[in-house]
């Protein structure tokens, strides 16, 4: 079976999405649909011509030469899209985050909730090889039981975009939600527990400062460090710096328990590198009982690398999406409910930085929801 997908959104991500997408066996890019017609013009070549371009979603859909639906538009048009392309019988994968609130994201887990076609959300980074290997330590029981565990992300500030969308909260929910999402589904995947309180500390001091756009200048956050305290006792914390881009790596992700910390060093895509060359990932054990240091290379195939800018994690999350589909059945890995956690921890974080107190966690109207259902895989 070749699995036709339709693209909503076909800019630097969407042109990820259609990279990777070429690289996997029985897929293929069939439609795009995007108001921009550049960006419309440049996935449809992305694709070899291949794909039919449209306007607006609603008359993709309406052509019936898609058996799947990849959500990749402006955050602040995800729910609306999610409104419009639900209805479907199709497959969804919608990019991060679900909503830019946590309100909307209820209503999409609300209508969701008897639909026989998965959604998937896209949170990559659970699928970056390095990180892969943290997980799969934590499962076979190396650093004992999680208690602590830390996030430091220090790279360049945001891309330049279509609209210039990402340079307001408005738009894209703000930076803790908009690219932090990442790190709260990881926390709560490797540490087993949903949050419950949170303390963020965060100002808006070097990017874009001398950015105007309708007369407004940017206001999303460029750096952070961001405290979480899990129903289970466990704790987590972020430090974000989006004018760091000379570090060595981009992501540094830790987890430490009684017998030894694990570590996932994961350097920024090759074209933010100094020459342009691809640096390799490393995993790093450190053990209590012998003191002794484990480091190892990640090896990942040049051609994913050179696919996109998340370390190869989009093609291996398609990978499984595609799975999923083919099967029939089963249950998304990344679904609608971890979707509303991560922007929920995010909207949290946004309202301690702004008014410098911790803030509870709460999903709404989710006592039947199965709190810390999420397990490692």
């Amino acid at each position: 079976m070749r699995i036709r997908y339709g693209l909503i959104g076909s800019g630097m991500m969407g042109q990820e999405h259609i990279r990777n997408l070429a690289l996997l066996e029985g897929c293929e890019v069939t439609a795009i649909s995007d108001p921009d017609a550049n960006m419309r013009a440049l996935s449809i070549a992305a694709t070899g011509g291949r794909a039919r371009g449209f306007a607006g979603h609603r008359e993709m859909l309406a052509a019936g030469i898609c058996d799947a639906l990849i959500i990749a538009s402006p955050n602040d048009t995800h729910y609306g899209v999610l409104l419009d392309v639900l209805g479907s019988d199709l497959p969804i994968l919608c990019e991060k985050p679900l909503c830019t609130t946590s309100g909307d994201c209820r209503d999409i887990l609300r209508l969701t909730g008897a639909r026989a076609s998965p959604v998937w959300v896209a949170m990559e980074y659970r699928y970056m090889p390095p990180v892969r290997r943290l997980l799969s330590e934590l499962t076979r029981g190396t650093a004992g039981v999680p208690r602590m565990m830390s996030v430091r992300e220090h790279r360049f500030p945001f891309l330049e975009k279509v609209g210039d969308w990402n340079r307001f909260n408005a738009r894209t929910g703000g930076t803790l939600v908009e690219k932090c999402c990442h790190f709260w589904d990881l926390m709560r995947l490797a540490l087993g527990s949903n949050p419950r309180r949170v303390f963020a500390s965060a100002g808006v001091d070097v990017n874009h400062l001398d950015e105007t756009y309708a007369g407004h200048v940017p206001n999303i956050i460029d750096n952070a460090y961001v405290v979480v305290d899990f129903e289970n006792g466990t704790r987590g914390m972020l430090d974000l710096c989006m004018f760091a881009e000379g570090s060595r790596w981009q992501q540094v992700i830790s987890v430490t328990g009684e017998s030894a910390r694990v570590d996932a060093k994961i350097p920024g895509a090759a074209r933010f590198s100094p020459g342009g060359r691809e640096r390799a990932a490393e995993i790093e054990i450190s053990r209590r009982a012998d003191k002794s240091v484990h480091r190892e290379e990640i090896p990942v195939d040049p051609a994913l690398l050179a696919a996109g800018d998340h370390h190869a994690a989009t093609y291996y999350q398609h990978e499984r999406f595609r799975d999923l589909i083919l099967s029939g059945s089963g249950h998304p890995e990344v679904d609608v409910l971890d979707g509303l956690w991560s922007v929920a921890l995010g909207e949290a974080a946004e309202e301690s930085a702004k008014t410098n107190r911790a803030v509870d966690v709460t999903v709404q109207d989710s006592s039947n929801l199965e709190p810390g259902r999420t397990k490692r895989r």
